[in-house]
């Protein structure tokens, strides 16, 4: 039991790795740059978002369905050589949106 009185502050240190100084967005949270890595996220991100919304336009089947399968497979590559959480948490996103993007042009056309 500790004999210090309650609300006493002896004793007590701050913990520098639980005090935030200030929130940056960055990819490259290692402290190293990924320029390459970086691009391809910012790349498969851009394109998901974009094939999701080319995914509802039936009359865009077509560029749906291949701008969905090439952001498809950069985002994959991407993931494979992603170096930070926050690239990979961005991929993702990007992946998965390419992914019901395609899925929905298929679903209108595909191709054809």
């Amino acid at each position: 039991m500790s004999t210090y009185p309650r609300g006493s502050r002896e004793g007590v240190r701050a913990m520098p790795e639980a005090v935030k100084s200030r929130t940056r967005l960055t990819l490259n949270s290692d402290g190293e740059p990924h320029p390459m890595e970086n691009a391809l996220t910012v790349f498969t991100l851009v394109g998901g978002l974009l094939v999701f919304a080319i995914g509802f336009v039936v009359r865009l089947h077509v560029l749906g369905t291949v701008l969905g399968l090439v952001v498809f497979l950069v985002g994959l590559y991407a993931q494979m050589v992603s170096n930070t959480r926050e690239q990979r948490v961005l991929i993702m996103a990007g992946i998965i949106g390419s992914f019901v993007g395609l899925g929905l042009s298929i679903a209108h056309g595909g191709f054809g």
